[in-house]
Protein backbone atom coordinates (compact mmCIF):
# COMPACT_ATOMS: atom_id res chain seq x y z
CA UNK A 1 0.00 0.00 0.00
CA UNK A 2 0.87 3.60 -0.78
CA UNK A 3 2.16 5.54 2.78
CA UNK A 4 4.57 8.31 4.46
CA UNK A 5 6.83 7.11 6.75
CA UNK A 6 9.69 8.26 8.18
CA UNK A 7 12.89 5.64 9.51
CA UNK A 8 14.20 9.17 11.90
CA UNK A 9 13.62 11.83 13.51
CA UNK A 10 14.01 15.66 12.36
CA UNK A 11 12.29 18.14 9.76
CA UNK A 12 9.63 17.13 7.34
CA UNK A 13 12.10 16.37 4.72
CA UNK A 14 12.28 13.09 6.54
CA UNK A 15 8.93 12.25 5.71
CA UNK A 16 8.98 9.70 2.94
CA UNK A 17 6.11 8.35 0.18
CA UNK A 18 6.52 5.27 -1.23
CA UNK A 19 5.27 1.85 -0.73
CA UNK A 20 4.82 -0.53 2.80
CA UNK A 21 3.58 -3.42 3.33
CA UNK A 22 -0.45 -3.41 4.11
CA UNK A 23 -1.67 -4.76 7.63
CA UNK A 24 -2.64 -8.08 6.69
CA UNK A 25 -4.31 -8.92 9.80
CA UNK A 26 -6.42 -6.80 12.80
CA UNK A 27 -6.23 -8.14 15.98
CA UNK A 28 -9.60 -9.69 17.60
CA UNK A 29 -10.82 -6.30 18.53
CA UNK A 30 -9.95 -4.36 15.59
CA UNK A 31 -10.92 -3.16 12.36
CA UNK A 32 -9.01 -2.70 9.55
CA UNK A 33 -10.00 1.05 7.70
CA UNK A 34 -9.47 1.71 3.73
CA UNK A 35 -8.85 5.01 4.95
CA UNK A 36 -10.35 8.02 2.43
CA UNK A 37 -8.79 10.97 4.27
CA UNK A 38 -6.60 11.89 7.37
CA UNK A 39 -6.33 14.91 9.57
CA UNK A 40 -3.35 16.46 10.07
CA UNK A 41 -2.28 17.74 13.80
CA UNK A 42 0.84 19.67 15.16
CA UNK A 43 1.52 16.73 17.51
CA UNK A 44 2.13 15.15 14.22
CA UNK A 45 5.25 17.32 13.71
CA UNK A 46 6.18 16.64 17.07
CA UNK A 47 6.59 12.54 16.95
CA UNK A 48 8.43 13.39 13.70
CA UNK A 49 10.74 15.58 15.46
CA UNK A 50 11.38 13.77 18.26
CA UNK A 51 9.95 10.37 18.11
CA UNK A 52 12.30 8.72 21.20
CA UNK A 53 9.46 10.53 23.30
CA UNK A 54 6.68 7.97 22.15
CA UNK A 55 6.58 4.91 21.96
CA UNK A 56 6.80 4.26 18.21
CA UNK A 57 8.03 1.47 15.99
CA UNK A 58 10.35 2.03 13.24
CA UNK A 59 9.49 2.48 9.71
CA UNK A 60 6.92 5.05 11.67
CA UNK A 61 3.81 6.09 10.13
CA UNK A 62 2.73 9.39 11.36
CA UNK A 63 -0.73 10.83 11.71
CA UNK A 64 -3.94 10.14 14.59
CA UNK A 65 -6.84 11.19 12.66
CA UNK A 66 -8.56 9.26 9.84
CA UNK A 67 -12.12 8.51 8.07
CA UNK A 68 -12.84 5.78 5.88
CA UNK A 69 -14.25 2.60 5.27
CA UNK A 70 -14.54 -0.66 6.87
CA UNK A 71 -12.86 -3.42 5.16
CA UNK A 72 -12.40 -6.12 7.75
CA UNK A 73 -13.40 -7.01 11.53
CA UNK A 74 -12.12 -8.84 14.16
CA UNK A 75 -13.87 -11.89 15.81
CA UNK A 76 -14.96 -10.02 18.81
CA UNK A 77 -15.94 -6.81 17.13
CA UNK A 78 -19.18 -6.28 17.44
CA UNK A 79 -20.24 -2.88 16.76
CA UNK A 80 -18.56 -2.54 13.30
CA UNK A 81 -19.27 -4.21 9.59
CA UNK A 82 -17.40 -4.13 6.46
CA UNK A 83 -19.04 -1.16 4.44
CA UNK A 84 -19.70 0.75 7.43
CA UNK A 85 -18.27 4.46 7.74
CA UNK A 86 -15.93 5.50 10.01
CA UNK A 87 -13.84 8.09 11.90
CA UNK A 88 -11.60 8.06 14.69
CA UNK A 89 -8.14 9.21 16.62
CA UNK A 90 -5.58 6.58 16.83
CA UNK A 91 -1.97 7.35 17.35
CA UNK A 92 0.86 5.20 16.02
CA UNK A 93 1.30 4.10 19.38
CA UNK A 94 2.61 0.39 21.01
CA UNK A 95 2.72 -1.61 17.61
CA UNK A 96 -0.15 0.40 16.30
CA UNK A 97 0.26 2.65 12.64
CA UNK A 98 -0.45 6.18 11.92
CA UNK A 99 -2.88 7.34 9.50
CA UNK A 100 -1.04 8.61 6.75
CA UNK A 101 -1.68 5.57 4.66
CA UNK A 102 -3.82 3.72 2.53
CA UNK A 103 -4.99 1.40 5.12
CA UNK A 104 -4.80 0.56 8.96
CA UNK A 105 -6.08 -1.36 12.43
CA UNK A 106 -7.51 0.57 14.50
CA UNK A 107 -9.36 -0.82 18.11
CA UNK A 108 -12.96 -0.78 17.92
CA UNK A 109 -13.49 1.24 20.84
CA UNK A 110 -12.01 4.06 19.11
CA UNK A 111 -14.51 4.27 16.48
CA UNK A 112 -17.39 5.96 15.57
CA UNK A 113 -19.54 6.13 12.54
CA UNK A 114 -18.99 9.01 10.58
CA UNK A 115 -20.98 11.82 10.48
CA UNK A 116 -24.01 11.20 7.76
CA UNK A 117 -23.41 14.95 6.88
CA UNK A 118 -20.16 15.09 6.32
CA UNK A 119 -17.46 14.28 3.83
CA UNK A 120 -14.37 12.24 4.40
CA UNK A 121 -11.91 14.90 4.45
CA UNK A 122 -13.92 17.26 6.86
CA UNK A 123 -14.32 13.83 9.08
CA UNK A 124 -11.14 13.01 8.89
CA UNK A 125 -10.21 15.99 10.41
CA UNK A 126 -12.66 16.33 13.35
CA UNK A 127 -11.96 13.58 16.18
CA UNK A 128 -8.26 14.53 17.89
CA UNK A 129 -9.88 18.35 18.28
CA UNK A 130 -13.19 17.08 19.47
CA UNK A 131 -11.50 14.55 21.69
CA UNK A 132 -9.40 16.67 23.11
CA UNK A 133 -11.97 20.21 23.70
CA UNK A 134 -14.25 17.66 25.06
CA UNK A 135 -12.11 16.46 27.88
CA UNK A 136 -10.48 19.42 28.46
CA UNK A 137 -13.74 21.43 28.96
CA UNK A 138 -16.34 18.95 30.25
CA UNK A 139 -14.18 16.14 32.30
CA UNK A 140 -11.39 18.31 33.00
CA UNK A 141 -12.91 21.98 33.97
CA UNK A 142 -16.27 20.11 34.53
CA UNK A 143 -17.74 23.13 32.24
CA UNK A 144 -20.96 24.04 33.37
CA UNK A 145 -24.03 26.78 31.64
CA UNK A 146 -23.85 30.39 32.49
CA UNK A 147 -19.77 30.21 33.37
CA UNK A 148 -17.31 32.39 31.19
CA UNK A 149 -14.67 30.00 29.65
CA UNK A 150 -11.26 31.91 27.74
CA UNK A 151 -10.05 29.57 24.42
CA UNK A 152 -6.65 30.13 23.61
CA UNK A 153 -6.26 30.44 20.05
CA UNK A 154 -9.87 30.36 19.01
CA UNK A 155 -9.25 29.97 15.01
CA UNK A 156 -7.04 27.05 15.89
CA UNK A 157 -8.29 23.01 15.29
CA UNK A 158 -8.85 22.66 18.64
CA UNK A 159 -9.83 26.29 19.75
CA UNK A 160 -12.57 26.23 16.88
CA UNK A 161 -14.25 23.43 18.11
CA UNK A 162 -13.88 24.80 22.06
CA UNK A 163 -15.60 27.92 21.48
CA UNK A 164 -18.31 25.77 19.97
CA UNK A 165 -18.84 23.57 22.36
CA UNK A 166 -18.85 25.70 25.27
CA UNK A 167 -21.30 27.93 23.52
CA UNK A 168 -23.30 24.73 23.45
CA UNK A 169 -22.44 24.18 27.27
CA UNK A 170 -24.38 27.61 28.08
CA UNK A 171 -20.89 29.20 28.20
CA UNK A 172 -19.68 32.83 27.47
CA UNK A 173 -16.73 32.51 25.25
CA UNK A 174 -13.81 35.05 24.96
CA UNK A 175 -10.79 33.83 23.08
CA UNK A 176 -7.81 35.33 21.63
CA UNK A 177 -5.99 35.38 17.80
CA UNK A 178 -4.19 37.13 15.90
CA UNK A 179 -5.97 38.92 13.42
CA UNK A 180 -9.06 40.49 12.29
CA UNK A 181 -9.71 37.72 9.65
CA UNK A 182 -9.45 34.93 12.74
CA UNK A 183 -11.30 37.20 14.97
CA UNK A 184 -14.57 37.04 12.17
CA UNK A 185 -13.98 33.26 12.29
CA UNK A 186 -14.16 33.11 16.07
CA UNK A 187 -17.27 34.92 16.33
CA UNK A 188 -19.15 33.53 13.48
CA UNK A 189 -18.78 30.46 15.38
CA UNK A 190 -20.25 32.20 18.67
CA UNK A 191 -17.32 34.09 20.98
CA UNK A 192 -18.41 36.60 22.75
CA UNK A 193 -15.62 38.39 22.95
CA UNK A 194 -12.14 38.88 20.71
CA UNK A 195 -8.74 39.66 21.98
CA UNK A 196 -5.96 40.40 19.24
CA UNK A 197 -2.85 39.52 22.05
CA UNK A 198 -0.73 40.94 19.18
CA UNK A 199 -2.78 44.62 19.60
CA UNK A 200 -3.89 43.81 23.30
CA UNK A 201 -2.96 42.87 26.71
CA UNK A 202 -5.01 39.71 27.33
CA UNK A 203 -5.41 39.99 30.92
CA UNK A 204 -6.51 43.58 31.67
CA UNK A 205 -9.19 43.03 28.66
CA UNK A 206 -10.35 40.07 30.20
CA UNK A 207 -10.83 41.61 33.77
CA UNK A 208 -12.23 44.77 31.95
CA UNK A 209 -14.99 42.22 30.36
CA UNK A 210 -15.52 40.54 33.39
CA UNK A 211 -15.78 43.62 35.19
CA UNK A 212 -12.59 42.58 37.06
CA UNK A 213 -13.60 38.98 38.33
CA UNK A 214 -11.54 36.75 36.11
CA UNK A 215 -13.43 33.31 34.07
CA UNK A 216 -14.19 30.29 35.34
CA UNK A 217 -11.97 28.53 32.91
CA UNK A 218 -9.37 29.10 30.86
CA UNK A 219 -8.38 27.02 28.24
CA UNK A 220 -4.55 26.84 27.11
CA UNK A 221 -3.93 25.25 23.59
CA UNK A 222 -0.38 27.25 22.95
CA UNK A 223 2.50 26.81 26.00
CA UNK A 224 4.52 28.97 27.76
CA UNK A 225 4.09 32.28 28.19
CA UNK A 226 0.36 32.33 27.54
CA UNK A 227 -0.30 29.49 29.71
CA UNK A 228 1.61 31.38 33.16
CA UNK A 229 -0.89 34.41 32.04
CA UNK A 230 -3.88 32.04 32.19
CA UNK A 231 -3.54 32.85 35.87
CA UNK A 232 -3.98 36.44 35.80
CA UNK A 233 -7.27 35.77 33.97
CA UNK A 234 -8.81 33.02 36.25
CA UNK A 235 -10.99 33.58 39.14
CA UNK A 236 -10.57 32.42 42.81
CA UNK A 237 -11.65 28.97 42.82
CA UNK A 238 -10.99 28.99 39.04
CA UNK A 239 -10.27 26.16 36.28
CA UNK A 240 -6.87 26.01 33.96
CA UNK A 241 -6.35 23.30 32.16
CA UNK A 242 -3.63 23.22 29.36
CA UNK A 243 -2.50 20.51 26.41
CA UNK A 244 1.29 21.01 26.70
CA UNK A 245 3.59 21.21 29.61
CA UNK A 246 4.41 23.88 31.85
CA UNK A 247 7.68 25.45 31.87
CA UNK A 248 10.22 24.57 34.71
CA UNK A 249 10.08 28.32 35.77
CA UNK A 250 7.11 28.70 35.93
CA UNK A 251 5.23 30.60 39.24
CA UNK A 252 2.27 28.25 40.86
CA UNK A 253 2.34 30.66 44.30
CA UNK A 254 -0.87 32.25 42.89
CA UNK A 255 -2.31 29.69 41.83
CA UNK A 256 -1.96 27.78 45.42
CA UNK A 257 -3.06 30.71 47.46
CA UNK A 258 -6.24 31.46 45.11
CA UNK A 259 -7.02 27.66 45.02
CA UNK A 260 -7.57 27.45 41.46
CA UNK A 261 -7.84 24.13 40.08
CA UNK A 262 -4.99 22.40 37.52
CA UNK A 263 -5.61 20.15 34.68
CA UNK A 264 -3.96 18.52 31.86
CA UNK A 265 -5.60 17.09 28.66
CA UNK A 266 -3.41 14.69 27.25
CA UNK A 267 -5.57 12.82 24.27
CA UNK A 268 -3.19 10.19 23.54
CA UNK A 269 -2.97 8.63 27.15
CA UNK A 270 -5.40 6.03 26.42
CA UNK A 271 -3.84 4.16 23.38
CA UNK A 272 -0.05 5.03 25.11
CA UNK A 273 -1.00 3.54 28.49
CA UNK A 274 -3.64 0.99 26.80
CA UNK A 275 -6.72 1.96 28.76
CA UNK A 276 -9.76 0.35 27.08
CA UNK A 277 -12.22 2.39 29.35
CA UNK A 278 -10.65 5.71 28.67
CA UNK A 279 -10.22 4.54 25.27
CA UNK A 280 -14.24 3.88 25.21
CA UNK A 281 -14.94 6.91 26.37
CA UNK A 282 -13.14 8.59 23.37
CA UNK A 283 -15.29 6.56 20.95
CA UNK A 284 -18.34 7.57 22.59
CA UNK A 285 -17.19 11.33 22.89
CA UNK A 286 -16.95 10.78 19.04
CA UNK A 287 -20.40 9.38 18.87
CA UNK A 288 -21.83 12.18 20.93
CA UNK A 289 -20.28 14.81 18.17
CA UNK A 290 -21.08 13.04 15.32
CA UNK A 291 -24.91 13.45 16.51
CA UNK A 292 -24.14 17.33 16.98
CA UNK A 293 -22.90 17.64 13.67
CA UNK A 294 -25.41 16.10 11.81
CA UNK A 295 -28.14 18.33 13.57
CA UNK A 296 -25.88 21.09 12.60
CA UNK A 297 -25.00 22.25 15.71
CA UNK A 298 -21.34 21.65 15.79
CA UNK A 299 -19.08 22.62 12.45
CA UNK A 300 -15.57 21.59 11.29
CA UNK A 301 -13.59 23.80 9.65
CA UNK A 302 -10.92 22.50 7.28
CA UNK A 303 -8.43 25.16 5.78
CA UNK A 304 -6.56 23.05 2.92
CA UNK A 305 -6.53 19.81 1.61
CA UNK A 306 -3.58 18.31 0.38
CA UNK A 307 -2.92 14.74 -1.37
CA UNK A 308 -0.80 11.78 0.60
CA UNK A 309 2.04 12.62 -1.37
CA UNK A 310 2.08 15.85 -0.11
CA UNK A 311 2.54 15.72 3.65
CA UNK A 312 5.24 17.24 4.24
CA UNK A 313 4.51 20.38 2.66
CA UNK A 314 0.71 19.90 4.70
CA UNK A 315 2.84 19.53 7.88
CA UNK A 316 5.23 22.51 7.10
CA UNK A 317 2.58 24.80 6.17
CA UNK A 318 0.70 24.17 9.34
CA UNK A 319 4.04 25.06 11.32
CA UNK A 320 4.97 27.87 9.51
CA UNK A 321 1.30 29.51 8.96
CA UNK A 322 -1.06 28.44 11.83
CA UNK A 323 -3.74 28.46 9.73
CA UNK A 324 -7.64 28.42 11.02
CA UNK A 325 -9.23 25.44 11.10
CA UNK A 326 -7.62 21.97 10.13
CA UNK A 327 -5.77 20.56 7.46
CA UNK A 328 -6.25 17.34 5.67
CA UNK A 329 -4.44 14.81 3.81
CA UNK A 330 -7.20 13.02 0.58
CA UNK A 331 -5.96 9.87 0.39
CA UNK A 332 -7.19 8.42 -3.52
CA UNK A 333 -8.74 5.33 -3.89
Amino acid sequence: MKAIYFETGGTADVLQYGDVNEPAQCSETQVKVRLRAAGINPVDSKIRAAPDRFPVTFPVIPGCDGAGIVTAVGPAVRRFKTGDAVYFSQPGFNFRQGTYAEFTCVDESLLASKPLSLDFAHAAAAPLVLITAWEALHDRARMASGQTVLIHAGAGGVGHVAIQLAKLAGARVITTVSSDEKAAFAERLGADKTINYKTNDIANEVMRWTSGEGVDIAFDTVGPPVLQNCIKCVKNYGDIVTILQPPADMDWSEVRLRNIRFSFELMLTPVILDLDEAKQHQGEILQRCAALIDEGKLKIEVNKQFGLNDAAAAQRYLEEEHPAGKLVLIIEE
